[in-house]
């Protein structure tokens, strides 16, 4: 990747020539060809642009590129030509922006046999995370409409303003402007542009560019604590790395060259291995299991077989096994209580979660064994230091978002899963795309929030939608069923707080909130240890009292319910107890 900003006439004017060539595109646009024969793309806005160049080979020829122009170069954005200062000006207003707050990406241009690869996916990533990383807090840009042009800007979080879009000759097809607000993230690529944005000193730093990076105060840290960066608390997606994929294998090497691996963890010799005995556990000579082996990689090295997952904010490169061979052996030792016929079924499952402190012992416990291929997970906290005392993670941690959190922890024990993260929590705005988008309607709701109308909101939603809803209340081991999904009608936590409705818990007060959650757990059954605690909230208590012993017995008693709510067997809707008190009292042992 080459990046250069200004007019570097030799790269600029080769720059011209690719993007005119393959707007050209076999005489589609005859307006990007002279008369000679040679292809020429122009414009003033080059000089004082961002150019991102990408190559197969650092002197190859360019194999795709876009362009990024900032705000000193405004007025000759091409937004801004396509629509008349007036309108320009006026659709930024609009949005409540200003001209001087705007970037605009333009030209991205790939060539067609490098489509395929996702080059056009990552410069424009590269662009978008440049922007963000200079300060912009919109981006413009105009957009083809014919192959489908806006639907893929759409997935970097652009939309369509609408009264823009009408038929340009120059382009042969109907153009549309499209809108990014940076606040708003970056779509499905979120995680993408992120990394970049954060690599974006880096590519700039290796050509003469006059922008500076990096901070200034009266009272420097000292040089040991201000040369070590602090944790990135807001990346918790993989990147899957296959080696037989040139972009994966450009990807894989660039990431080895910026230095940024702190380990790289290759077990996959020992994971053939296993692969080996797991299809075939009667297989133990050493020379026929070195056979298998070598029939698997047909004919490939050990490092081009499978995949290499990056965790950035960890920093670890690790190579694991395909998907469907990785999730052979990792949940071979279920086969005997779910076997694989099982296990594929549950994977094909989507799963919601609501609260990630419980809530996070119930994901691990579906992570690890396979309950669920991908999951939402929905919690507006960040994890803190008393959160310590029952949920599984480290100090350096803390300040992480406990969505973020379990999603990166599941991503560790299976990194092909496929997870969306909620970091609001559950909200008015978001609660039917929790349910229905992104991923795919839920098949099974695990509740564990303490906000009496998430409670109910989330309840009201997955009836209307016959989503059965498990909850565990983290005190005498009290799991609570609702089979919604079996009985349509029937009422909310099972009639205690008769024909409520989410909008009379609204606007509660902290009183009104602890009364609540009380008629919830029903106060006849709980722990005399619970019901002492809720006089004390807010004077001699900061929370409920909760134990790592609890939480952990949640998690199993959810992996139970939901698997057997899965797969079809038999789970009613009710409230069950496993009381730890009970269950180790003398008069209980089996030996005498």
């Amino acid at each position: 990747m080459t990046a250069f900003h200004g007019a570097d006439t030799c790269l600029l004017d080769s720059v011209r020539e690719l993007r005119a060539r393959i707007l050209f595109d076999r005489g589609r646009r005859p307006a990007f060809r002279r008369a000679d024969g040679s292809h020429a793309d122009d414009q003033d806005l080059d000089f004082g642009a961002w150019h991102f160049i990408a190559r197969q080979h650092p002197d190859g020829p360019p194999l795709g590129y876009i362009r990024l122009s900032t705000p000193a170069t405004g007025d000759g954005f091409q937004s801004r030509t396509y629509l008349g200062t007036e309108r320009y000006e006026e659709v930024l207003a609009a949005q409540g922006f200003e001209p001087g707050q705007v970037f605009e990406h333009s030209r991205l241009v790939v060539e067609h046999r490098s489509r395929k690869l996702g080059l056009g996916q990552y410069l424009n990533a590269l662009a978008i995370g440049a922007a963000h990383h200079l300060g912009a807090q919109a981006m413009i840009g105009t957009s083809g409409t014919k192959d489908g042009q806006d639907r893929f800007h759409e997935q970097f979080g652009f939309r369509a303003m609408p009264g823009t879009r009408r038929y340009v000759e120059q382009y042969t097809e109907d153009v549309v402007i499209m809108f990014h607000r940076v606040a708003d993230g970056a779509g499905r690529h979120h995680d993408l542009v992120t990394r970049l944005r954060d690599e974006f000193p880096r590519v700039a730093a290796s050509t003469p560019s006059p922008l500076t990076f990096g901070t200034s105060s009266s009272r420097p840290a000292p040089d040991t604590l201000a040369a070590v960066p602090g944790p990135d608390r807001d990346q918790w997606r993989p990147t899957l790395l296959a080696p037989l994929n040139a972009m994966d294998f450009q990807s894989l090497t660039a990431l080895l060259a910026y230095g940024d691996v702190r380990e790289v963890h290759d077990t996959i010799d020992e994971q053939l291995a296993e692969l080996v005995r797991s299809r075939d556990p009667s297989c133990r000579d050493e020379t026929e299991i070195e056979t298998r082996k070598r029939e698997q990689l047909a004919g490939l090295a050990l490092w081009e077989y499978g995949t290499w997952v990056w965790y950035p904010w960890s920093r670890r490169l690790v190579h694991v096994l395909p998907r469907d061979e990785f999730r052979l052996v990792r949940t071979d030792r279920n086969r005997g209580k779910v076997d694989r016929p099982e296990q594929r079924r549950l994977l094909g499952k989507r799963i919601g979660v609501i609260g990630l402190s419980v809530g996070n012992s119930a994901a691990l416990t579906f992570a690890l064994e396979g309950i669920g291929g991908a999951y939402k997970l929905a919690d507006f906290d960040d994890f803190s230091l008393s959160n310590l005392n029952r949920l599984r993670a480290g100090v350096h941690e803390l300040g992480v978002n406990k969505a973020v959190l379990s999603a990166r922890q599941m991503f560790e024990i299976d990194p092909y899963l496929d997870i969306e993260i909620h970091r609001d929590g559950l909200t008015e705005d978001n609660i039917e795309a929790f349910f229905t988008g992104g991923l795919g309607p839920l098949d099974l709701l695990i509740e564990e929030c303490d906000t009496p109308w998430v409670k109910v909101a989330a309840r009201e939603y997955a009836r209307d939608l016959r989503v059965p809803v498990v909850m565990d209340c983290n005190d005498r081991g009290m799991l609570d069923v609702e089979r919604f999904d079996l009985e349509p009608d029937r009422p909310l936590l099972h009639g205690l707080l008769g024909d409520i409705k989410s909008v009379d818990v609204a606007d509660l007060g902290h009183q009104e909130k602890a009364e609540l959650i009380l008629a919830m757990v029903d106060a006849d059954r709980i722990s005399p240890e619970l019901a002492a605690s809720f006089g004390e909230l807010g004077r001699t208590l900061s929370s409920w009292p909760q134990l790592a012993s609890g939480v952990a017995l949640g998690g199993a008693l959810c992996g139970e319910a939901a698997r057997r709510i899965l797969l079809g067997l038999p789970c009613t809707s009710g409230r069950f107890y496993t009381d730890l008190d009970r269950q180790l009292s003398p008069e209980r042992s089996a030996v005498t």
